[in-house]
């Protein structure tokens, strides 16, 4: 049997990063987007946002492509929030891309505590400001497109 830890902090914006998931109807929404990444055999450490972003952190499953996985939760989640338009009356979509992060098991903890703590962190930092900082230390180079 194969033996692979694949530590993924995923971010994935709205459109636009416009502010169109509802505090009130995240819980909701977390839910089911755990639903998908635990249907396709990942684990899911945390999932967390605010209105214009979530994170999630996972073990990604060996037989499961990272770009699959996203593309997955992306339209199964769009599709999910127009069936409860209600709940989600601004949402427009997600943005084009997402920003995927690796990291080590012994980071994991750590991740968590930072998704956890979204609410709260970004009192302080936009996410346009997080977000550069997370590519940065990946070293990934920014880009607009990046946000779309």
């Amino acid at each position: 049997m194969s033996a692979v830890n694949a530590i993924y902090h995923v971010v994935i914006n709205t459109y636009r990063r416009e502010m169109t998931i509802p505090e009130l109807s995240c819980e909701a929404l977390y839910n089911y987007i755990s639903g998908i990444i635990k249907k396709r055999g990942c684990v899911i450490y945390a999932i967390n946002g605010i209105e214009n972003h979530i994170h999630f952190l996972i073990n990604l499953h060996p037989s499961v492509s990272l770009s699959d996985l996203v593309r997955d939760i992306k339209l199964g989640s769009n599709n999910w929030i127009k069936s409860h338009q209600a709940s989600y009356p601004q949402f427009k979509g997600w943005g084009k891309e997402y920003g995927a992060f690796t990291y080590a098991l012994r980071d994991r903890d750590m991740v968590r505590r930072y998704i956890e703590n979204q609410k709260t962190h970004h009192q302080r930092q936009g996410f346009e400001t997080e977000y550069r900082h997370l590519l940065d230390v990946a070293g990934v180079e920014w880009n607009d497109y990046r946000l779309t």
